[in-house]
């Protein structure tokens, strides 16, 4: 994610905590956004993501089965998931890229690359719970 207010480069996590920023400020939120506060509400929207998904059954990647309506929908809880989360780390001090590039570098050394074919990488992958938020 890099470069500027959403074109073909993307959106910076620095862009969104600068938006969510002036977004509390200008209506006078500060005050109500503590780390409690927004953790919260970071939780009650992943509830509503969860939501989403909740009768779905497995869902292939990609949702070809989903009405257009339902991808916007879940464009908007995933993003109200990522706003919420970029505003905690902001509140709290931490440099949330920072952070999760060295999360992605503990996992590496916790979960090594094992020599083996492609049909056991599967099947490992399908079996756990190997994911980078396993050991989060």
């Amino acid at each position: 994610m890099t470069g500027g207010e959403g074109g073909g480069d993307g959106v910076s996590l620095d862009l969104l905590k600068k938006k969510m920023e002036e977004f509390a400020k200008e209506r006078n939120w500060d005050r109500f956004h503590s780390p409690r506060n927004l953790l919260l509400a970071l939780v009650g929207e992943v509830g509503e993501l969860s939501e989403i998904f909740q009768w779905k059954g497995e869902v292939p990647r990609g949702l070809p089965d989903w009405k257009e309506e339902e991808k916007v929908h879940l464009g908007e809880e995933l993003s109200d998931v990522l706003l919420y989360l970029v505003r905690l780390s902001d509140i709290c001090g931490v440099d949330l890229g920072k952070a999760a590039l060295r999360k992605l570098q503990l996992n590496a050394i916790k979960y090594p690359i094992e020599p083996s074919t492609n049909s056991s990488n599967e099947q490992h992958n399908t079996s756990s719970n190997g994911s980078a938020s396993d050991s989060a």
